[in-house]
């Protein structure tokens, strides 16, 4: 039985997931689901759908009405019965609410997350004609105050695959398992730094989407698209090295194909790499809370210094709009701009 790669299997069980959660949902959601799958990630409709889980509950516990019935009976005319209000209202709600008995919040960057998700919603249904008004485009996003980007600096990035390599400073029980994951973990510590790729893209790899002869990888992007990312020599001589001893596991049924094995020789987790990535980090620094997506910064970062090609590195990084890499990097341009004046010169000294 042939192997499923690993998105696929992603997808598989994310399919599986979406279909429990909706039943938690009303009824005439099924439709949005169905409709919204042509053009959106599996991940993103598992977002959606807790997002509307929420969005739900509350209307069930404020509503008086609605307070009656149970949420899978809910009908599609409820959309146009609530108000712009009654959204600002569960906006303010999210900001700190309690359920099961666990406090949850939401920033600015989570109750965007939210309103955008119920803005999706009623999109659909107001272009299928299925409603006459659109509610939730009356609500005015929330203002995102612009966040620092948190990375590595250039000798913080040597001194840190320094670490990975010596596993000096982790403690005895640490390095006890160092020994045997070293290799592994530089060549995964040294892919992400080295291309900027998602952790999960990392996780997803196989042995055959590695290319040595013309440095490459073949990654599968979150919507879906199948893109090739180079690398230099520093993680060409990293990935070799752990292919020395990947080539002599016999990987668990089931993982046979997958390029990082896990201790158990299955295919490494997401998580497995977020703890790997802690580990380390916390030995170079303490100050910075350095995660996967960090060191995809950190990348980010040296591309757009060395290059200043703002479309290079949305390209790279996977970016589908060049604007939400400017934002990323919008006080480095500034940093640029500060620059220009230094090269122009109106009359010779």
């Amino acid at each position: 039985m042939k192997e499923k790669a690993y998105h696929e299997d992603v997808n598989i069980k994310n399919e599986l997931k979406l279909r429990e959660m909706q039943k938690q949902l009303p009824r005439f959601c099924r439709e949005f689901f169905i409709g919204m799958k042509a053009t959106v990630a599996s991940r993103t409709l598992l977002a959606y759908a807790y997002d509307l889980g929420v969005f739900f509950d509350f209307i069930h516990e404020t509503n008086p009405i609605y307070h009656k019935m149970e949420i899978p009976d809910f009908p599609l005319e409820l959309l146009e019965q609530i108000s712009a209000m009654d959204i600002e209202e569960y906006l303010d709600y999210l900001k700190v609410y309690e359920k099961d008995g666990v406090v949850h919040t939401n920033d600015e960057r989570g109750l965007s997350r939210k309103l955008a998700s119920l803005r999706s919603f009623y999109n659909y249904y107001f272009r299928k004609e299925l409603i006459q008004k659109n509610t939730a485009q009356l609500v005015n996003m929330p203002k995102r105050h612009a966040k620092t980007i948190t990375r590595l600096d250039a000798d913080e990035v040597a001194i840190l695959l320094d670490e990975v390599e010596s596993g000096e400073k982790l403690t005895a029980k640490q390095q006890k398992f160092h020994a045997q994951t070293k290799t592994r973990d530089l060549a995964i510590m040294t892919l992400l730094l080295g291309t900027g790729i998602r952790v999960s893209e990392c996780v997803g790899l196989d042995l055959t989407d590695v290319d040595f002869k013309n440095n490459g990888i073949k990654v599968h992007r979150k919507g879906g698209a199948e893109v090739i990312v180079y690398f230099g020599d520093e993680v060409s001589t990293a990935l070799l090295n752990y292919l020395e001893e990947r080539n002599q596991i016999q990987a668990a049924e089931g993982s046979t194909n997958a390029l990082f094995l896990s201790m158990q020789k299955k295919r490494i987790g997401v998580r497995t790499v977020e703890n790997l990535v802690k580990k380390y980090s916390q030995l170079v620094t303490t100050m910075k809370h350095i995660t996967p997506h960090k060191l995809r910064s950190t990348y980010g970062t040296a591309l757009y210094r060395e290059t200043g090609d703002i479309y290079l590195v949305a390209d790279v990084l996977g970016h589908s709009d060049v604007n939400t890499t400017r934002r990323h990097y919008a006080a480095l341009e500034d940093d640029r701009r500060r620059q220009a004046p230094k090269y122009i010169h109106l009359r010779e000294d």
